[in-house]
């Protein structure tokens, strides 16, 4: 009779480690303020995208600086979002 409530303790100890595990591997769904920060992100890249290519076009010096200077701008933004 002793065996029977030692397999059964087992068989609970095995179910609960399964169950853990489960709801250990189960990713937690971003929230709000986790999206918008994705999104800002997204945004800032895309921006940071067409910006470099604007400065790659860019022939005049102060058209250039302007395009570098908006650069710089948009890489604090995106340091920022990352925090």
């Amino acid at each position: 009779m002793a065996r029977g409530w030692e397999s059964k303790s087992v068989e609970e100890q095995q179910d609960a480690a399964a169950a853990r595990r489960t709801a250990a591997s189960k990713p937690v769904p971003p929230d709000s303020a986790q999206l918008e920060r994705q999104r800002r992100r997204a945004g800032i890249e895309l921006s940071m995208v067409r910006v470099r290519h604007d400065l790659a076009a860019a022939k005049h010096p102060r058209h250039r600086q302007q395009i570098e200077a908006a650069l710089r701008h948009l890489e604090e933004q995106l340091k920022l979002v990352s925090e």
